[in-house]
């Protein structure tokens, strides 16, 4: 353990450089656990992604494991932003919620997508209509780019639709989504929450909710970078906080140690968490349902070539001990291979050790390659 901890002091060191020096402690214990990075590391053999983990109730950053065909690069996880995919419905369903656009019992149609002229979306197989809970669960494109343009053209709550796009992003960059969290590596880059500005610039004859409701799914107008995933779940592991993620175990910096409240109304959490528990009890996650209750969010991301598989989640549901993210860029379905990877850095922190069966299963995934 000790080897293990010291080669990631060593690989830490290369990206700590002396910019913010004088901010950030320069000696002490790292809150990386060594065990956790380990599998982490092991995991993405093969691989190009990421594997971030944090514990909700401090910020401290548990796990950081990065790999390419070049070697490890925290940038991956920390400076390389991506659409989110579907586990951005989360931060949308939040949004949603507390503006009053949505709430528990909304029902959109959905038969295997939306056409809206020239353009088709798919969906998953799945009944019809869905409600929020189950449109989370089920990862309902439909519903979520429905709703979302919804807000962004609703003349009776907002008086254009410039000020419903930047109320909308507001809420992402409560959550710490769209710019810098300024944790304490260097070589952290923020993402892409389109504001009105952007949007004007960018379409210059024009734009509306349709115009831009890909970023409803989280794709398009939209990117965030493996470490603001995680802290997403954070912030719904804790309805509603988070301190900014850090490695320095004993920071005396206030940056990390002041409890950061996202904008986002106390009563959208709960149903925004049971749709995640759905997800593992019996929907697109249900592949890592075990005894002891995860909350999740898969993603699949399309892009040139093989989609990428994301997933963020917290376990246990009540009292969170670890929030999640896994990036796998071309790794398929989110429940492919982000939510297996997940579950097992869920059930290697929260057990100790990884079950036979789970210790059998992560050597599978250690020997996919998809360079």
């Amino acid at each position: 353990m000790r080897r293990i901890l010291t080669l990631f002091l060593i690989h830490f060191a290369l990206f700590v450089g002396t910019a913010g020096a004088q901010s950030l402690p320069t000696d002490g214990p790292l809150s990386i656990k060594p065990l956790l990075q380990k599998l982490g590391e092991r995991l993405l053999k093969g691989k190009t992604g990421s594997v971030v983990a944090i514990n909700p109730a401090n910020g401290e950053i548990l796990c950081l494991a990065t790999n390419s065909p070049q070697g490890s690069d925290v940038r991956l996880a920390i400076g390389k932003p991506y659409a989110p995919g579907s586990t951005f419905k989360t931060a949308q369903a939040l949004t949603l919620l507390s503006e009053g656009i949505v709430d528990q019992q909304t029902a959109v149609e959905c038969k295997n997508g939306i056409t809206d002229g020239n353009i088709k979306v798919g969906c998953h197989q799945h009944r019809s209509p869905l409600t929020l809970k189950d449109a989370l669960a089920q990862s309902c494109n439909t519903w979520f780019l429905m709703t979302f343009a919804s807000m962004i053209n609703d003349d009776f709550m907002y008086e254009t639709k410039e000020e419903a796009i930047n109320t909308w992003r507001s809420y992402m960059q409560s959550m710490g989504l769209g710019g810098p969290m300024h944790i304490d590596i260097v070589g952290e880059q923020g993402g892409l929450l389109a504001g009105a500005d952007y949007l004007n610039r960018r379409y210059k004859e024009g734009w509306d909710g349709k115009t831009i409701w890909w970023a409803g799914m989280g794709q398009g107008d939209v990117t965030c970078t493996p470490l603001q995933l995680c802290n997403l779940a954070v912030t719904i592991a804790n309805r509603g906080w988070y301190y900014v993620p850090h490695v320095h175990k004993e920071t005396k910096n206030k940056r990390y140690l002041t409890r950061r409240q996202t904008k986002v109304a106390a009563e959208a959490y709960p149903p925004v968490v049971e749709g995640m528990r759905l997800a593992v009890e019996k929907g697109t996650a249900v592949g890592i349902k075990t005894t002891y209750p995860i909350c999740g969010k898969t993603g699949t991301v399309e892009n040139p070539g093989r989609d990428h598989s994301v997933f963020i989640g917290f376990a246990p549901m009540t009292e969170p001990k670890i929030a999640v993210s896994v990036y796998v860029e071309h790794g398929g379905f989110g429940a492919d291979l982000a939510a297996p990877m997940a579950g097992l850095l869920i059930e290697q922190y929260l057990k100790g050790a990884l079950s036979p069966q789970s210790s059998e299963k992560a050597k599978r995934i250690a020997t996919l390659s998809l360079f």
